[in-house]
Order: C-alpha cells, then structure tokens, then sequence
C-alpha cells in the first residue's frame, strides 16, 4: 500500500479539493483508496466529496467507540472508502502519544492500494509525524507569496522532523540538537547539509542514518490555483530553495488552474472530475493520478519511526511561541530570497502581514488571558 498525505503550509489552497478528486481519479483506474480526513477539528472533507457527514469518524474511534473497520464507509464512487474526521475531539493537535501511536498501526493495516490522508493545514509536529509515514507525501500550495513561503516552510520544518526522529534520544546527535532548538532562530538559519557535518564530527553513525532517510525522502509539490504560466515558475523556485538550504530533492507532480467551475461542482455536491470530467482542472488531476500511479511505493525502513513530544504548551506561552515563529517565517524568507523566489516588493508586503498577524496573535493572548484570570477569580477550574 502506498500512503499519500496530503499537507499544506497554510489553508485555502485546494489540499482537500486534490484529496478527493484524486482519490476518484485512482479509484477509476482500479485502485482500492480509502480516504481519511485528518483535518479532526475542522473536518469537511465529506463535503467536498459529496457525501452526508457519517455518523461515526476517527474522533469518536480515537475517544474508545467502536471499532476501526467500522469508521470505513464505502463511498459513492468506484473502489473508494471514507473515513471521516469529526468534531469528537477538539483539534488533530491534542492527540496524544497512545492515540496517534494507534492510529499510525490502523491506518499500516489497511488493505488498500492507496491510503490518501488530508491532514489539517499547518505545521504542528504530530501534523509533520504523520506526513512522515511515507517520503512520498504532497504539499499543496499556490503562487500567492505567503502560500509559497508556507509551503517551502512546511517542507523545512519536515526535514527537521526527520532529522529528529531519525536520532535516538539519548545520541550525541540528538543532544547537539536539543541544544541547538533552545535557539530556534540560530537552527532556522543553518543550512541543513552544514549541520550534518557539524553533527558527523561528533555522531557519525546518526548522521549516515539521517542523511539515509534524507535521501528517500522526496515529497511532492503541486502548484495549484495559478493563472497564468509564469505562475508555475514558483514551483522551480522552491525547488531551488530546498536543494540549496534543505539539502532536499523534491519532484513536481502538476499544475492545476484556477478554475471557476470547481464552485459550481461543489455547489451541486460532486467532485469537479465527476462534475466535468473533460475541463482543464480535472484533466490536471487525472495527470497527477497517473504521475502517482507509474511511480513506485518508498518507505524509509524499519530503523525509522517517528516520535512525539508530548509537552503542553501554557497560554502564557502563546506569545513567545507567536515570537519564534515569527522569526522561523523571517528565516524562510531569507532562504527564499537568497534563491530569487521573492521580489524585494513582495519581500515587502510579506513582513507587513506578517506583522499583522502577529499583533491579532497577541490581541487574542490578551483576550484569553484576561478571560482564564476572570474564569478562575470565580473558583472555576483551569
């Protein structure tokens, strides 16, 4: 079987529009697909592909009701099954260790050809450990300046993730980087192959293994909702940046067009290569489909499994979180700049919303803040 995830740096991009139209795509061609909607908090894939909200999904699975064959439905469409997300849980963020730890052993034991997961937008590690389960997996983005920013940032923090699950815990290697996260500015800035041979001097043996799983890791990028054929050029762009800053090697799977169409399709409840199966959106999609289905299935190996840090974060935290973030965006940029991906105007207008977003992140702090301080002077339980 080989698993796809789909992820995204931010949302609004068609990470969900791509998930079901190419599991259709895939299903048509004979393949066996299940469909698993990992956006848990937020879950609309169902919608997407047509379908009625099913009364059971994977958060009433992951909170101890029912077994897991019974949360997979069996579509509408040829050879495709469904698992739903839903709202029993609040958010994919809050899994724990055990409950993503089942999950990754459900979803091994699948019987299928494909197993397609749309996971939430975002980079939060457990949403990076499980685009991890294949090296195959696809990030969508768009030309847009912030969706190609966030999509090579997607990209970078998956490295790091590799690299930190690829060191056992109590290795030289994983020692230098604890060491090195205390300062997520300085990390960000270095050059991926850098670090490996700063790692190699002191762990040889973790940097081989990390430099193994690097080389087997090959995610896909599709550029979707561009307009115009200078569009596509971004995809080259970010290629450039992760070779050069990541040390990765990415394949560009397609392009797909905004298309008008896509809102009507969904409007009427079918998926666009149902809808009309013949317009330039679609023909995108089977193009992916049969990029997917020539290719052969990686894995990273047995010595490989990704790993969990199970640590809250308080609300009093929020805001230095908001800080470093901010600061891991400035490094992307810089990376993305150095690589000619970014005009100086667009480098521009890029900070201006970024800072933006970083001061309605405070605002919303303050506010929760002050309501946590009023909830507690009033003896309720935090």
């Amino acid at each position: 079987m080989q698993i796809i995830p789909v992820a995204s740096g931010k949302g609004g991009v068609g990470k969900s529009l791509l998930s079901a139209n190419l599991a259709i795509a895939l299903g048509q061609s004979g393949k066996k697909v299940v469909l698993a909607d990992l956006d848990l908090g937020a879950s609309n894939l169902h919608l997407v592909l047509g379908q009625q909200a099913p009364k059971q999904g994977l958060g009433t699975w992951l909170t101890g009701h029912g077994e897991f064959n019974d949360i997979i439905i069996k579509s509408d469409y040829e050879n495709v099954y469904f698992i739903a997300g839903d709202s029993e849980i609040p958010g994919l963020s809050t899994l724990k260790a055990p409950q993503k730890n089942k999950l990754i052993k459900a979803f091994k034991n699948i019987d299928a050809d494909y197993l397609i997961i749309d996971l939430g937008a975002g980079t939060h590690q457990i949403i990076l450990d499980l685009f991890l389960l294949s090296p195959q997996g696809i990030v969508v983005t768009a030309p847009t300046v912030t969706a190609t920013l966030n999509g090579y940032l997607f990209l970078k923090n998956s490295v790091f993730r590799l690299m930190h699950s690829s060191f056992k815990s109590s290795s030289p290697a994983a020692k230098m980087l604890t060491k090195l996260r205390q300062d997520p500015t300085a990390l960000q800035r270095l050059y991926i192959p850098r670090l490996v041979d700063t790692i190699r001097m002191a762990d040889p043996e973790s940097a081989d293994k990390f430099e193994r799983h690097l080389k087997i890791f090959t995610p896909r990028l599709i550029m979707n909702m561009i307009e115009d054929p200078k569009d596509a050029e971004r995809a080259q762009r970010i290629r450039t940046s992760c070779n050069q800053y990541l040390g990765l090697n990415i394949e560009h799977l397609g392009i797909m067009y905004r298309d008008s169409l896509e809102d009507k399709a969904l409007a009427s409840r079918l998926p666009i290569v149902v809808y009309k199966p013949n317009c330039i959106l679609s023909q995108a999609i089977y193009r992916i489909a049969e990029k997917i289905l020539a290719s052969e299935t990686l894995n990273f190996g047995d010595d490989f499994t990704p790993t969990l840090d199970t640590s809250s974060y308080s609300f009093e935290q929020a805001n230095e979180e908001a800080e470093e973030d901010f600061e891991l965006k400035m490094a992307g940029l810089q990376d993305l700049l150095g690589s000619g991906a970014l005009t100086t105007g667009e480098l521009i207008e890029t900070v201006k919303t970024m800072q933006y977003e970083l001061n309605q992140v405070r605002k919303e702090n303050t506010l929760l803040k002050s309501k946590l301080v009023k909830a507690a002077s009033q003896g309720f339980k935090i």
